[in-house]
């Protein structure tokens, strides 16, 4: 028999500051690459030596207006988004982290060829308790849809998270100095609150620095737990 017991949503919940994003405000509007996630990395790399060697460090790869929810961008790995004054840069830290990152970016320029971001006006946000949460791009080792869900599923079991639903979206490439890299959108619903934050501490997969496995709520499915 599996018996599951709906969540108290009416218990006060504390969210826990182990993992936090760390969000800046952009200097101006700017465009970038849609293919800019390895750019970027580096880019943080020289102000951040320990970005790269972090599991728990990540990047939320910046996104224009026509994004969406994620599920869907330009083709072309050369095309260029367009960033708006309210498009945030924003990273995933470890607590323990946080203070050094913000004593070394804010008010720095991130320079990637021709391309610039100015960072400036930090600040600290809480993990989101948003039953319904996904991650743009999870790294995908197999073209098959199925065998990739049931490596996501696998990997949530592996961290004994509650859910009851998963999807996932097309697969595309990323370009990255190794060659490319298959990745493909992942969400997953009907979190408890707890198991809503801690999968956004853990992640999914690799390459936590070139955006993947970076886990947000998707705005149009969420569920009333807050």
């Amino acid at each position: 028999m599996f018996w599951q017991e709906e969540e108290d949503r009416d218990t006060p919940f504390i969210v826990p500051e182990n993992v936090v994003d760390l969000a800046f405000n952009l200097n101006s509007s700017a465009s970038l690459p849609v293919d800019h996630a390895e750019a970027l990395a580096r880019a943080v790399e020289k102000h951040l030596p320990w970005f790269a060697e972090d599991k728990q460090a990540g990047l939320h790869v910046l996104h224009g207006a026509d994004s969406g929810n994620g599920w869907e961008r330009p083709e072309e790995a050369d095309a260029l988004i367009h960033l708006s004054k309210r498009t945030k840069f924003i990273m995933r830290l470890p607590a323990h982290r946080v203070d050094e990152a913000m004593t070394n970016l804010e008010g720095k320029t991130l320079e990637m060829d021709e391309y610039r971001l100015e960072l400036k006006d930090a600040k600290v946000r809480l993990l989101s308790i948003h039953s319904a949460l996904y991650a743009r791009y999870v790294v995908s080792e197999t073209d098959d849809e199925e065998e990739f869900l049931s490596q996501c599923v696998a990997e949530l079991n592996a961290h004994k998270l509650k859910f009851k639903k998963v999807l996932c979206g097309k697969e595309h490439a990323f370009k990255t100095d190794q060659g490319s890299l298959r990745v493909r959108s992942f969400f997953v619903a009907d979190l408890p609150r707890a198991d809503a934050v801690r999968l956004q501490e853990v992640g999914m997969g690799p390459h936590r620095r070139l955006g993947c496995g970076i886990f947000i709520p998707h705005k149009t499915l969420q569920t009333q737990n807050t």
